[in-house]
């Protein structure tokens, strides 16, 4: 180099190497006689550094993969239960059936162990037990704050609303969801309750809850409308 050319700038070197990739390709021997900074300290080979980002990128792609097949698998299973959800419910020809259907698709295919449904209605007359609450009745009370909010509520229920809900089982349900279901023609609660204290979680999506409710209100609705006649 004579005394009349400009050195090369790192920058000018650094723009040279993006734009030609392939510069090391055909001058493979000098990867060997350059080395980077360590976080140690120390300083290893290029070829030894680029193997470590390429097993770190590698690693981050697996976990990646992994995250979208659990989703994908969790999303088939949610499908799944929910079809055989609707498959129940259609199969019911009364209130009678939709309910004791409720209990044996939620216990065996969403591992639910405990399920209480209230529709908001006066009924002079009903086989099923607890299935209709009177409006206005002292029951309400305590679900005033999800019934007005219109949003399913997940967490441990407070003693009252699990007594109303589930009876003398109350104190066995450790955490459930419970779905304000209200339609123009049905008002009422849905609510699934487990022994586990973290199956029901207050930071819990409403998605799922909430077409629960619309699958199993829609039914109710028809079954109620057969049952006036």
């Amino acid at each position: 180099m004579n005394e009349h050319t400009q050195e090369l700038t790192s920058s000018q070197v650094e723009d040279y190497l993006r734009k030609h990739p392939e510069f090391f390709h055909e001058h493979l021997e000098l990867l060997e006689h350059l080395s980077i900074p360590h976080p140690s300290g120390s300083a290893v080979s290029l070829i030894s550094k680029q193997l470590e980002l390429f097993r770190s990128r590698h690693h981050e792609m697996e976990n990646q993969l992994t995250a979208l097949i659990d989703i994908a698998r969790d999303n088939d299973t949610s499908l799944n239960r929910m079809h055989k959800l609707t498959l129940a419910l259609l199969d019911a020809t009364s209130l009678e059936d939709a309910v004791a259907n409720l209990d044996v698709v939620l216990s065996e295919y969403f591992l639910i162990d405990f399920v209480a449904v209230r529709i908001i209605k006066h009924t002079p007359d009903t086989a099923i037990s607890n299935l209709f609450i009177e409006p206005g009745s002292k029951d309400l009370e305590p679900f005033l704050n999800e019934l007005s909010s219109g949003k399913p509520k997940c967490g441990r229920p407070t003693i009252a609303q699990a007594r109303v809900l589930f009876g003398e089982l109350a104190f066995e349900v450790k955490s459930c969801a419970i779905i304000p279901m209200a339609f123009t023609e049905l008002e009422g609660i849905l609510a699934i309750g487990s022994r586990e204290e973290g199956r029901f979680h207050y930071t819990m999506g409403n998605l799922f809850l909430n077409q629960m409710s619309e699958i199993i209100a829609t039914r109710l609705i028809t079954l109620l409308q057969q049952r006036a006649f």
